[in-house]
């Protein structure tokens, strides 16, 4: 390894560190003051989202401070508007800080080992986070989420991205969509390079500082009027969605080509 290399080792272990200890202290301590304090149960999540939003924000300044990467969003304006139904590729492990560190009362559905994890899971049960233990409670819980206004945060594709293959979605966003007749904000996510993909550990550094870019993209709107069975809508949804993600994520590859400073 490159000294620069040690040196952004060094910033992504002290970064790791400050979340897990920030984890245990929303969960150790604040959760329980906030439930001590307020009694009104959507009140306790609201605020508990406004916390973890401002904590990510946080994390995201160290790890750029750190010199571990650096973030760029584009349009983020179109994040800042509620009920939003945010889809996103799922390229890095991190990816969930940056949206939950720019949606405003955003919601997220997260996968149920979260719940149990001694790190995430005061976070988790403060915020009211969807957990996606049961497919079925997953879609009507999203459903009333998104009823209430909050914005709601979904990786279809259940799993990080694997490096160099094409995006391919499962129907969970499709349904949720269609189910509560709520249009698309996608959010195409790139990492380069890619780090923390699906089975790297931490410690395996880039050669270089990574940079993640997201690209907020116009809403797709859902089309509910159609007579088509739900599961039929669902799958050609989800192959629209994977084809849009795609074709996205060739543009911006080109764009990069063309302009290698952008």
């Amino acid at each position: 390894m490159t000294l620069d290399q040690w040196r952004r080792g060094l910033g992504t272990a002290i970064s790791f560190l400050m979340f897990g200890i920030g984890g245990l202290v929303i969960g150790l301590v604040v959760a329980p003051l906030i439930r001590l304090c307020i009694r009104n149960s959507e009140r306790r999540q609201r605020i508990a989202r406004r916390l973890i939003q401002r904590c990510f924000r946080l994390f995201a300044t160290l790890m750029q401070k750190l010199g571990v990467l650096d973030y760029r969003f584009e349009h983020m304006e179109r994040l800042q508007r509620p009920g939003l139904l945010v889809l996103a590729n799922h390229p890095s492990l991190i990816d969930v800080v940056f949206l939950l560190a720019y949606v405003p009362n955003a919601d997220c559905i997260v996968k149920g080992k979260l719940a149990n994890n001694p790190f995430t899971c005061g976070p988790i049960l403060a915020a009211g986070y969807i957990t996606n233990a049961d497919p079925e409670a997953v879609l009507e819980a999203a459903k009333a989420s998104l009823a209430k206004g909050n914005s709601l945060i979904l990786f279809p594709e259940g799993t990080r991205t694997a490096p160099q293959r094409p995006i391919k979605f499962r129907r969970g966003g499709a349904n949720i969509a269609l189910r509560s007749g709520t249009d698309i904000t996608p959010v195409l996510i790139q990492c380069t390079p890619t780090t923390l993909t699906k089975g790297e550990p931490w410690y395996r550094i880039p050669i270089r500082k990574v940079q993640m870019d997201l690209r907020v993209l116009h809403d797709l709107p859902v089309n509910t009027d159609n007579q088509q069975p739900t599961g039929q809508l669902a799958r050609q949804l989800t192959r629209r969605l994977s084809d849009h993600f795609n074709r996205e994520l060739e543009h911006l590859h080109d764009e990069r080509t063309l302009r290698p400073d952008a």
